[in-house]
């Protein structure tokens, strides 16, 4: 009472200082009942609002320091916690008011709430109040599990009605922290002192608050405070016992069965299951080992495990087939749920009695490994995760087990089958890995190695993916590279986008198909000699060799050869494409048909006049001739180089001939799914040389649009023939006479060779002199010619199925290399009017609900890249025309762009394609806001002539993504 009475002696008038001394001071026991009258009776809140609303907003600012400190904040903070926050924190969310300063009352009460429950530990003293309560057995689960419930929700709801200038303290992740540490550092102390129904009390409480927690998505930062502290104990306990450490030990130990009670405190199912997914991350952050993480698991989850089936369903279920975890975690997941033991010496053991949890495991894994739409939707990270679920497992069985499964064998060999087939090369990886575990498991001496990558002696289950901080994986940069089937992923995507907005047509062949592409004009009027071709074609193979020769060899004209006979010269030579023709058709000549490869490109680049007429026949025996019968062994990819790069060329020279055929031959049936893929790659590639070939072009010359027989010039004046660069005449009058009946005209002449002019300076031009240069010009891009030939042959009947064709089925790779190619089509037209009118129909293919929905990610990859070539090839002006003139068509088009690739954004699964989507929805809004200013140019043209716009041009409309502009 001194203290308090010195502390405050400041403040109080002289007439009231002998009241408050002589004043009676009961005893302890009495003054705790009129404490607890006081606080849990109707007084304590009611004086309580006059010191929150009045006083705060008026007079606390007056009162010094000490009356502040001494006996404003003392009277909340020695209050019974409970009721003085239940008191505070409705005062978090004033309305306004005239009779007091909301702003002021509110930062007062988030002071008092730091000082009370954060500096004063307000928290833990909740959780003494309620266990002290007067309560009985019947009553505790029912009038104090409620108002435990009650205390909790306001507690944990402070961060939320906080507002956003409230204290640092007061916001979730620094207020739960803070909370979290006082109650496990205090009830750690006291639950050696503190009897069992107490005890019950504190932890029900501390159940509610950590349930509160997770639910409103701190989980995070409750398990960063609980995982050091049970991972500390354990370590302790293995480090205290050298021999091998089992149950017993942590049985017996106070410490661990605190940790189990409160798991079994936290009644909620969804807080149980976050709190053993961010507490498997943790671990794994922590960088535990696997005997250590066990233990873990082992101490908060073994009881609940035998005694609660949703715990169990939990750790067998969702953490192994819907949850993403790492290696390790999923490693742990096993170790404690499947095979129920302590690893030794963190090598995998197996319980005597969890043989048949791990069969029941094995089956459900390999039969959702199989089916074929988890292939195709599923996302790569969560493909890769139940594939090292099923392998690990699998590496645990024997023979004996294997056999006793239902249908797991015949699971395993459909996903192996199932994902051979998949154009991802991670896919297939998959596949080898889990064909090499399964041949182990059957025949241990015979390992049937698929895959190169697999040789090791131990397996890589991450499959070259990377774990992210958070704990998920996630694709390595390995896998953003052009696959095997020449798809451009969306790391491609982004440099060819970038490259056609910049007026480039970028080019995706390959290194080797690109340096053959590079070619030098030929001039039609010069004449070859076709047998020379064969022998440059052969001799540019071995430059390296003869220039090694060469430079040993001596200056004289006579040079060594070789004397032996290999019959070389009874060869006949090819020369003529007629012969080559001949040669390919002759499949049992494989020499023959090697030396046709040869020369096949040579020929067809001099452009021949027979060309013409053996386009057809020639693409037809190109694409039917069979490399890897004819070519040596090791040699086939060099073969069928030579007759990709003949097909490029025939497709350059001759591009309708030849396209006529090749449009017929991707939809026969007498092809194979190699030969359509080939077709494709040839017409994609062909287009992009097109789209960068150079062609020389006479310069367009001004003149007079009406010609006249006659020269323009008056007949008067002398005729302009003379030696190039001289001038014009000019009329000079004579200035001898007075009288001057002729007419004389003067010119400048050029100078002769040799002949310098002195006294004034020359004038040089850069330009060159070649009067031929200066009337030629130089033309780009020639494929817009040829757009409407390559892509709508190609679109007409893909949806159809014939005999051995089924694209929107089976062959979904050829339909997906088909839209990659049509979207190369478009992005070489681009800017064109070629492109605004081809543009429609690709959409509308696209469109098709059989195509946009494809099961397949691959598929739906290759529609946006298609997408994102329209949006950058249709030209924004012919957007604007099209509205215009009432063709609303484009519009719509335009609009399903829009909506499907934000459809794709928010639940397309797969990664990649979500990547792409977004990237989509960037050209869009560009491309709309472009347009939209050509249309209120347009719009503003119409108006100053006085025509009227379309009325249909209404019913078109441009959305920008992630605003609510539309243009109409």
């Amino acid at each position: 009472f001194l203290y308090y009475y010195h502390g405050i002696t400041g403040s109080i008038d002289e007439h009231y200082k002998d009241q408050v001394i002589i004043a009676k001071v009961h005893a302890a026991n009495e003054r705790d009942d009129w404490w607890r009258a006081f606080y849990q009776g109707a007084a304590f809140p009611t004086l309580a609002r006059v010191l929150l609303l009045d006083v705060a907003s008026n007079w606390l600012t007056c009162f010094p320091l000490s009356a502040k400190k001494h006996i404003y904040d003392v009277f909340f903070v020695n209050g019974l916690s409970t009721e003085v926050v239940q008191v505070l924190v409705p005062h978090l969310q004033l309305t306004s008011s005239d009779v007091f300063d909301v702003n002021v009352v509110q930062s007062n009460v988030e002071r008092l709430l730091v000082l009370c429950l954060l500096d004063n530990d307000g928290v833990f003293k909740m959780a003494l109040d309620l266990a002290v309560s007067p309560h009985s057995e019947d009553t505790i689960n029912e009038r104090l599990k409620s108002v435990v419930s009650r205390v909790a929700h306001i507690v944990t709801s402070i961060p939320d009605k906080a507002r956003l200038r409230a204290p640092p303290l007061l916001s979730s992740p620094l207020f739960f922290k803070q909370i979290t540490i006082q109650l496990l550092i205090g009830l750690v102390e006291r639950q050696a002192i503190t009897d069992k129904s107490e005890m019950d009390v504190n932890l029900s409480f501390l159940g509610e608050i950590f349930s509160r927690i997770v639910r409103r998505g701190s989980s995070d930062v409750l398990l960063s405070e609980v995982t050091p502290q049970v991972l500390r104990h354990v370590r302790s306990c293995l480090s205290s016992n050298t021999d091998v450490v089992d149950t017993d030990v942590f049985e017996s130990n106070p410490e661990s069965q605190f940790w189990l009670k409160i798991m079994e405190a936290i009644t909620d199912s969804y807080t149980v299951e976050r709190i053993a997914e961010q507490l498997l991350r943790q671990l794994a952050t922590e960088h535990a080992s696997d005997i250590e993480a066990y233990w873990v698991l082992w101490i908060l989850f073994h009881q609940l495990l035998k005694s609660q089936s949703s715990v169990r369903s939990m750790f067998v279920d969702k953490f192994l087939l819907w949850k993403v975890f790492p290696v390790c975690c999923l490693q742990w997941i096993l170790q404690f749920a499947v095979l129920e033991c302590s690893p030794i010496k963190d090598s995998w053991t197996k319980g005597h009695e969890a043989t048949n949890g791990l069969l029941d495991i094995v089956q459900r894994l390999a039969a959702v490994w199989s089916k074929r739409d988890f292939v195709q939707s599923a996302p790569l990270e969560q493909q890769a995760y139940i594939t090292a679920a099923l392998g690990l497992c699998l590496e645990k069985m024997s023979k004996e087990e294997l056999d006793k499964t239902k249908d797991a064998m015949h699971s395993i060999l459909q996903g192996v089958s199932c994902r051979l087939e998949s154009p991802a090369d991670l896919v297939r990886k998959m596949a080898s890995t889990i064909a090499l575990v399964f041949s182990k498991v059957v025949d241990p001496k015979n390992p049937l190695y698929l895959d190169d990558s697999c040789n090791g002696e131990t397996i890589d289950w991450e499959f070259g993916l990377t774990t992210s901080e958070k704990g998920s994986l996630s694709v390595s940069n390995a896998e953003k590279q052009i696959d095997e089937t020449g798809m451009s992923t969306s790391a491609t995507l982004s440099k060819d986008l970038a490259r056609a907005a910049d007026g480039g047509k970028g080019s995706g062949v390959k290194s080797k198909s690109k340096k053959s592409s590079e070619f030098s004009l030929v001039d039609p009027d010069e004449i070859i000699d076709p047998a020379t071709l064969n022998y440059e074609s052969v001799s540019d193979e071995n430059d390296d060799d003869d220039a090694s020769e060469n430079s040993d060899s001596c200056d004289s004209s006579l040079q060594p050869y070789d004397l032996t006979d290999d019959d070389t010269d009874l060869k006949r030579k090819i020369s003529q494409l007629v012969d080559v023709v001949g040669a390919l058709r002759k499949s049992d000549d494989a020499d023959g048909v090697e030396r046709a490869l040869d020369v096949a490109e040579s020929l067809i680049r001099a452009s021949p006049d027979e060309l013409t007429h053996l386009a057809g026949d020639l693409v037809r025996t190109l694409v039917q001739v069979r490399c890897s019968d004819v070519a040596v062994e090791g040699e086939e990819e060099s073969a069928e180089e030579k007759r990709q790069r003949a097909l490029i060329a025939l497709v350059v020279t001759r591009p309708f001939e030849s396209l006529d055929t090749l449009n017929k031959l991707l939809y026969s049936p007498n092809v194979d799914v190699c030969q359509r893929i080939m077709i494709l790659d040839v017409m994609t590639l062909a287009a992009e040389e097109l789209a960068n070939a150079k062609t020389m072009k006479p310069k367009h010359q001004k003149g007079p649009l009406i010609s006249t027989i006659s020269e323009p010039q008056p007949w008067f004046l002398p005729s302009n023939t003379g030696p190039p660069g001289a001038g014009s005449w000019k009329e000079v009058s004579d200035t001898g006479t007075l009288l001057n009946w002729s007419i004389r005209n003067e010119r400048e002449l050029p100078l002769k060779p040799g002949q310098v002019k002195r006294g004034k300076t020359r004038w040089w031009n850069l330009r060159s002199g070649n009067i031929q240069e200066s009337q030629t010009e130089w033309s780009q891009n020639k494929f817009p010619l040829y757009a409407a030939a390559f892509m709508l042959p190609a679109m007409q009947g893909f949806d159809k199925k014939r005999h051995g064709v089924d694209l929107l089925g089976q062959d979904f790779i050829v339909l997906g290399k088909l839209i990659y190619m049509l979207g190369v089509c478009m992005k070489c037209a681009s800017m064109h009017p070629e492109a605004s009118a081809l543009a429609p129909l690709l959409l509308d293919m696209l469109r098709a609900r059989e195509v946009c929905h494809h099961k397949e990610a691959y598929v739906r990859r290759a529609i946006l890249f298609a997408a994102s070539c329209v949006l950058i090839a249709v030209h924004p002006s012919s957007i604007a025309s099209s509205l215009v003139e009432g063709n609303i068509k484009i519009s719509e088009g335009l609009e399903w762009i829009r909506t499907w690739a934000l459809h794709v954004a928010d639940s397309d699964p797969d990664r990649e394609c979500y990547m792409m989507a977004v990237s989509c929805l960037q050209l869009h809004s560009e491309m709309a806001l472009l347009a939209s200013r050509a249309l209120e140019s347009t719009e503003t043209t119409f108006k100053a002539k006085t025509i009227s716009l379309s009325s249909n041009l209404s019913k078109g409309t441009i959305k920008i993504p992630n605003s609510n502009i539309q243009y109409y």
